[in-house]
Formats: C-alpha cells, structure tokens, sequence
C-alpha cells in the first residue's frame, strides 16, 4: 500500500477545516497509509523564515517528493491520477510540499524537482490542503474505476 505524505506549513485552526480533513483521511484509509506533517509557520524576517521553513519541510521528506507550487506543471485530475498510478509502480511513498504564506526556500524548490499546480489561483494553506486531500482521493477514485469522478 502506498504511504502518501503531506507535508504542511501551518495547521488547520477551524472546526470545519479539519472536519474536512478527517473526511478525507478517513476517505483515503482504504487506498494508502496517510500521514499529515505539520510544520509551524514562522515570524519574522521572510529569508529567515523560508530558510527555517525549508530545512524542517525538507528533513520530513520520503520518497518521492512534489511540491505543490503555483508555478508548477499544471495538471488535470486524470493526469495527476495517472501520475499517482504510475509512481506507484517504483515507489512505496510520495511526499507533497505545501508552504506557508511566504511560499518555500530556493533550498526546496530545488531539491524538489516535481512541481504540481492545481492551477493559476493563489489558495491559502488550509484550502490547498484540502483540495489536495480531494484530488488524492479522487485520483484513487479514477485509478480503482470509482463512481465518484464524472
């Protein structure tokens, strides 16, 4: 079974946030192991936050690592079903990188070469958790010939 990691700069604070949350943990339970990192969101100068940022969201890297970007390769969810599927024919775990407010360290660009966009819109940590909850589990739904993809 594949173990998929998500790594997040920032927690989710409202109720409804992590209800939705749990929904899709509770959701992706039959398709993969999911562990949900949290890493808290500096203060201060952004340099130094990026760079305290980026060696923490990098020490929780495993397998093979994508970082969710605005500037990303733009994918549809067959696509990044299709992407899912075939990395789980070399690969036991994925890790997928969602930074902070102040984006993420050059230090983590770069070490991550997988850069994934769910498209051109600016999403707050907490909702880009959330659709990439919903896109994994959709991608789950597509690759196991599920209803829940129209």
């Amino acid at each position: 079974m594949l173990t998929i990691n998500l790594v997040c700069v920032g927690s989710l604070k409202e109720k409804f946030w992590q209800e939705a949350d749990r929904e899709y943990r509770k959701r992706l339970s039959r398709f993969c192991n999911l562990n949900i990192c949290e890493i808290e969101e500096g203060e201060g100068e952004t340099a130094k936050i990026l760079l305290v940022e980026g060696k923490n969201i990098i020490s929780h890297i495993k397998g093979t690592p994508y970082l969710m970007a605005i500037d990303g390769r733009a994918v549809s969810s067959e696509e990044f079903a299709k992407e899912l599927n075939d990395l789980q024919q070399f690969s036991s775990q994925v890790t997928f990188i969602i930074g902070g407010s102040n984006g993420v360290s050059d230090e983590v660009k770069n070490k991550v070469a997988k850069h994934i966009s769910f498209g051109k819109i600016t999403y707050p940590h907490n909702i880009a958790r959330i659709v990439l909850l919903e896109q994994i589990y959709r991608a789950f739904m597509i690759n196991s010939g599920g209803k829940y993809h129209k």
